[in-house]
């Protein structure tokens, strides 16, 4: 399988170097988003890993009524079109509807489609026309051989350019587990696959009016997938990640970055001389 071209400049799959998607949960501000996403191109670029900022502009699928949701649509893509132009970065967040694929394909260099609408047909279809690469979250509730049917929707468009994020499945109440071997399983569908290491230590409405999460094992995870074979890595990360407005307590801390994605680089580098056979 050829690796993807993400963009002009970035790839993604077998052969190609780790893929870091990173950023916070959701957009709080403009100045604080450009700062995670300034810190994030520094720390990618002397570890000379390729590196596309994530940021949610409107978190649509929060567990309350109440919490927090982003600065929406229109002021949401307004400060990520600044940061890819200032930092000159590539930029994913996700949209939940269909209205919102086409201003956000006008700014986005990939649209990604949230777990909980993997599965709708309409809204699948219209990501994929909007020509854009496309990031499709693996459901909590769904097997790895059950992405096959999500390819062929994306694909039925014409757009080849999609790959899949693995984020966990449903174990029980308020849980999550993952198995690696979901890894080679939807690679062999012929997609690269990322791990999301942060939203798979999420505990799905663990705090009561929100979610809470077990950050301490993100790192262990995205050990294993990169040993398993994943192609990239999606961090969720903060400053401050115990006063982040988001996923704070499955997100990472800004500071301990560079070291995991240091162990992650030689993971990848040691897997990747394996598979070439040296």
């Amino acid at each position: 399988m050829e690796p993807l071209a993400i963009t002009d400049h970035l790839s993604l799959g077998k052969g190609a170097p780790l893929m870091v998607i990173a950023g916070p949960c959701v957009i709080e501000d403009d100045i604080t988003t450009f700062q995670i996403a300034e810190s994030l191109k520094k720390i990618t670029s002397e570890l000379e890993l390729p590196f596309i900022f994530k940021a949610s502009f409107d978190k649509a699928n929060r567990t309350s009524l109440h919490s927090f949701r982003g600065p929406g649509l229109q002021e949401g893509l307004q400060i990520l079109a600044h940061t890819k132009k200032a930092l000159g970065i590539p930029i994913l967040s996700d949209v939940h509807d269909i209205s919102q694929v086409e201003p956000a394909a006008q700014v986005l260099d990939v649209l990604q489609v949230p777990a909980f609408l993997c599965r709708q047909t309409d809204f699948l279809l219209e990501v994929g026309r909007s020509g854009r690469t496309v990031n499709i979250k693996k459901g909590q509730f769904l097997s790895p051989w059950d992405i096959s049917h999500i390819i062929e929707k994306v694909t039925s468009t014409g757009n080849q350019r999609l790959f899949i994020t693995e984020r966990g499945v449903s174990f029980g109440y308020n849980n999550l587990v993952v198995d690696m071997r979901s890894i080679p399983i939807i690679q062999a569908e012929g997609c690269p696959v990322v791990f999301d290491a942060t939203h798979s230590v999420q505990l799905p409405g663990g705090a009561g009016s929100s979610s809470g999460g077990q950050r301490q094992y993100a790192p262990v995870l995205a050990r294993a997938a990169v040993a398993a074979g994943a192609d990239g890595v999606f961090l969720e990360v903060h400053p401050d990640p115990d006063h982040a407005l988001c996923d704070g307590p499955n997100s990472l801390a800004l500071e301990g970055v560079p070291a995991l994605l240091s162990q992650l680089r030689q993971l990848r580098q040691v897997v990747s001389s394996g598979d070439s056979g040296a």
